[in-house]
């Protein structure tokens, strides 16, 4: 992904007080919450299960909690998204998830929304030192 995105992914907390570190949490998440959407899109143009999908997001630099990404799945699957499938593997029930023809297209219009905000993003902070 981008390099904002990637900044989100790797950034910690500021040094300073409870408060500021608590603001900066909050705006953190805030900020997390459209990236996850489009990082987990990206992902999932190639099958994933739960599991694999979080160790290839950690992996890619952008970690993501069970307890965040179950329900973010099953609301992109309930919008459209996504589609999914049981099926047993080593023994064991998982659902797999991948894109369907709706998630590609929504996907590429997020991409392509995602690339001019950073851009503009871009200019801006740099016109701003």
């Amino acid at each position: 992904m981008d390099s904002i995105l990637k900044d989100v992914a790797t950034s910690t907390r500021p040094s300073g007080d409870a408060a500021g570190g608590e603001l900066f949490d909050s705006l953190r998440l805030e900020l997390r919450r459209g990236c996850l959407v489009l990082a987990v899109l990206a992902q999932l143009h190639v099958e994933h299960y739960g599991y694999t999908l979080r160790k290839s997001l950690a992996d890619a630099g952008l970690e993501i909690e069970e307890s965040t990404l179950y329900p973010l799945l099953r609301r992109l699957e309930t919008q459209g998204l996504l589609t999914s499938e049981w099926r047993e593997e080593e023994k064991r029930k998982k659902r797999f998830y991948r894109l369907s023809v709706e998630g590609e297209r929504i996907f590429e219009l997020l991409l392509a929304e995602w690339n001019r905000i950073n851009d503009s993003i871009g200019r801006i902070v740099r016109k701003e030192r």
